[in-house]
């Protein structure tokens, strides 16, 4: 029987195709793609205790142990789960590490069943060599604008609406500040270059020349922007958003308190524990910023904190959270950022409100 095979990895991201990922947990966790569900043809265990065979009694060895491990109900399990997918994601797509013997397998097991999918040549390092190569050609083949602007200037908002904008803090599912966490871990650095590169691709679908970026420092939480594109921001022209200190704390309370409780409680069931889970994103934030702060404007900001969040506890009244908002961006934020655009002056092309800045935008980039 011959089972439909695909290297067409550009058509695959273009269509945010699902994809039945069938490595072991370890290895999807240390890298995978949007649209990727990891149902394993063998576990973390399984998957050692195979490569241990391979090493001392070679390939034929290792697969007889694999097909004694994977038998029975166990085959018979992972098989229904895949059917289960498969049928509930039309056109998806099946991958291992390399497109070899656990797609392979998984596959043929399919087509016994009646289940056709293709599986991608190569598997997830061709998918991810493909993606890697459109980053290390970003310097290259497209001019930069950056987004740039105070903290709670909706930097990030106004890149989502521009047709040629390139979602940095989206990609990287962090804010880009100590208070960027969300309330779900972070991506993973390859996560976020998968991501990254997927928006690139599309561009290139759309025959984009040049893009819009925020203004970012080197790191977005814990995940660094590749080197190539960093090097080409910091000479690359600004468009600096204004906004009042009074819209920037609103903004703020919107992010850092209203929304942010929100990702917490639909993270935990129990109330109290959300609160408690929220409570420490926000006093955690605050102390990664301690030394930069000094320890006497830091217990300050820390002590209106914790009675700021006593009293959201209390009566849900969220407004004294402004008590630490205002000197937050006042004596924190705003002197950094105006010292970091000091040196880049000479980059500034435009600066204007939320509105203009994205006509203008849309007009002349």
């Amino acid at each position: 029987m011959q089972l439909n095979t695909s290297n067409n990895y550009a058509d695959i991201f273009l269509s945010n195709s699902d994809l039945l990922d069938v490595r072991a947990p370890i290895e999807f966790k240390q890298g995978a793609f949007p649209n990727a569900a990891n149902l394993p043809l063998l576990n973390d265990d399984e998957r050692s205790r195979i490569g241990i065979c391979y090493k001392k009694q070679g390939q034929e060895k290792a697969i007889e142990l694999g097909h004694k491990i994977v038998s029975g109900n166990t085959r018979q399990k992972r098989l229904e789960q895949w059917i289960n997918y498969a049928r509930e994601h039309q056109n998806s797509y099946l991958y291992c590490l390399r497109g070899g013997l656990r797609s392979k397998i998984a596959q043929q097991w399919l087509a016994e069943a009646e289940i056709e999918i293709t599986r991608v040549e190569g598997g997830y390092k061709a998918l991810r060599n493909f993606l890697i190569k459109h980053i290390e050609s970003a310097d290259r083949d497209y001019s930069f604008t950056l987004v740039g602007g105070m903290t709670g200037c909706q930097k990030t908002k106004l890149v989502r609406t521009i047709e040629n904008g390139i979602d940095l803090e989206g990609a990287a599912y962090h804010r880009g500040s100590s208070f960027g966490a969300h309330a779900l871990p972070q991506s993973s650095q390859i996560n976020f270059e998968n991501v990254l590169a997927i928006d690139l691709l599309k561009a290139e679908q759309l025959k984009l020349k040049s893009l819009v970026l925020e203004d970012e420092g080197r790191f977005i939480g814990s995940v660094d922007i590749p080197k190539n594109i960093y090097n080409k921001m910091r000479t690359s022209s600004i468009v600096v958003v204004e906004r009042s200190l009074e819209e920037r704390i609103q903004q703020l309370l919107q992010e850092y308190v209203i929304d942010m409780k929100a990702e917490f409680y639909d993270a935990h069931q129990n109330q109290d524990q959300a609160f408690q889970s929220f409570s420490e994103y926000l006093l955690s934030s605050l102390n990664r910023i301690k030394k930069r702060l000094g320890q006497q404007k830091w217990s300050e900001l820390n002590s209106k904190m914790e009675t700021a969040l006593s009293i959201q506890h209390a009566t849900d009244d969220i407004f004294s959270h402004q008590s630490w908002l205002e000197p937050l961006l006042t004596d924190y934020y705003d002197p950094m950022y105006t010292s970091q655009l000091k040196n880049r002056e000479e980059l500034i092309v435009f600066q204007g409100s939320y509105t203009e800045c994205q006509q203008f935008l849309n007009e002349h980039v």
